[in-house]
């Protein structure tokens, strides 16, 4: 897992004084290879020459075996081990942590008898490699995607009927771990009923505030009328000739 520390064991069990050994990586960033460790049974030379894995190597001064300590997905690939010229190869896998799946609903439409009514939803996940993508209703496998390749998003897609009441659950994996989302159809698959009462409930919040704002409008329209009319006769009174 990434982040964790990885020993690759030289078979050995002490360095003697004549063993020459050396540790080789052949990874996407050195596909030529590249000579992380020269050691004897007096001197050890670690990562000699990028610099790559500095301060992450630590190599067992009595057997030779080497460990990588907070991996990255980087560091996958193969690590050769030559002592006195007998060549050996250790493949590393290094997963990434995995995320927690997403469950969305992906329905457009909906049918107006909640019997029939079914909901498309997708579960989905982003920057993910070498895992697998499945849909398990309770512990039956629906269907699943794989993909080796490294940072893909991926998707999967499910149908299930409004009423169902089954658990669906949406399960991202690899060799080593997992990570599990269990679906909540009541809060994200709704009926045309739902709908059409949503959307009613809203349209009469809607009226009833145009109706409150109509009515203010119209008392203040009214008070005003008043005010300019008593202002009238009191200004023909003001002007009126006295007999």
């Amino acid at each position: 897992m990434e982040g964790d520390s990885v020993t690759l064991n030289s078979g050995l069990t002490e360095i003697m004084d004549d063993d020459l050994i050396l540790w080789l990586t052949e990874t996407e960033n050195s596909p030529d290879g590249e000579l992380i460790v020269v050691a004897d049974s007096m001197t050890v030379y670690e990562d000699v020459l990028d610099g790559r894995f500095r301060n992450r190597l630590k190599l067992d001064k009595q057997t030779g075996s080497l460990t990588i300590r907070d991996t990255t997905t980087d560091d996958y690939g193969d690590y050769g081990l030559i002592i006195n010229n007998v060549f050996n190869v250790t493949n590393v896998t290094i997963y990434a942590r995995l995320p927690v799946p997403v469950i969305s609903s992906n329905s457009t439409n909906c049918s107006s008898s909640s019997s029939s009514s079914y909901c498309s939803l997708v579960c989905s996940v982003v920057n993910v490699g070498h895992v697998t993508l499945s849909w398990y209703k309770g512990n039956s496998l629906l269907s699943s995607i794989s993909v080796s390749d490294l940072s893909i998003s991926l998707s999967l897609p499910l149908e299930v009927e409004y009423q169902d009441k089954n658990t669906y659950s949406c399960v991202l994996s690899n060799p080593i771990s997992n990570q599990t989302t269990h679906l909540d159809i009541s809060k994200l698959c709704h009926t045309c009923s739902d709908s059409v009462h949503c959307c009613g409930s809203t349209e009469a919040v809607i009226r009833l505030v145009l109706s409150a704002l109509v009515g203010v409008a119209t008392v203040i329209l009214l008070v005003y009328d008043i005010r300019s009319r008593r202002a009238q006769q009191d200004q023909a009174h003001i002007h009126t000739p006295e007999a």
